[in-house]
């Protein structure tokens, strides 16, 4: 998995519909596994695939679409509070999730594993699923060092906020330990600096 985000520009994968939780993004009886990997052939699972593993009628086994932005509706990744589900998104080789509201414990679970959710108004929302149903083709781009998301074909832009720390871990690609350790000589120093009293 890269970790270091840097601004992409790419198509999107367009899911309008509200308040999808954890056990629809992965459902529970895929949670065994302890590391992060190859929990990407089940997202969606019973959305994608029937009881005797046939495709569905479904946007992620639709050609049509494609791309590393996932674009849902309001209250994405509510319910439990499975990391899984932040894994089983980036696992599938989404970097972006875009809604107008995002349950609090899924935005961390995704900025801690180098995914980004980005909320966005209802009406700029409702925007990029029009640009989209016009053209499935139709990119968006994210852009973190300026804190921007644009629809290419129209060039409508909103501004999106994100805690500055994550912002810089993203940038760099560091988890909270290498965060620590690029502050290594500054922490030295602040060390070096104090008086000791034993």
């Amino acid at each position: 998995m890269e970790k270091i985000f840097k601004n992409l520009v790419s198509t999107v994968i367009p899911l309008p519909i509200e308040n999808i939780d954890t056990d629809q993004i992965i459902p529970a009886r895929f949670l065994k596994a302890t590391t992060r990997e190859g929990f990407g052939e089940n997202l969606f699972r019973d959305w994608r695939f029937d009881e005797n593993n046939q495709p569905k009628d479904f946007v992620l086994n639709n050609p049509t679409y494609s791309g590393k932005i996932l674009v849902a509706g309001k209250n994405f990744g509510c319910g439990s509070s499975r990391e899984h589900a932040a894994w089983a998104i980036a696992d599938f080789g989404l970097k972006v999730v875009v809604s107008s509201f995002f349950a609090d414990i899924f935005k961390n679970n995704a900025l801690n594993n180098f995914l980004l959710p980005i909320t966005v108004s209802e009406g700029f929302l409702h925007k990029i699923f029009q640009a989209v149903e016009a053209d499935p083709k139709a990119e968006v781009e994210v852009n973190l060092q300026e804190q921007f998301i644009a629809i290419k074909s129209t060039g409508e832009r909103e501004s999106f906020d994100i805690n500055a720390y994550k912002k810089t871990c993203l940038l760099n690609g560091y988890d909270d330990i290498d965060y620590l350790l690029s502050q290594r000589s500054n922490i030295e120093k602040y060390e070096a600096s104090r008086p000791f009293n034993f």
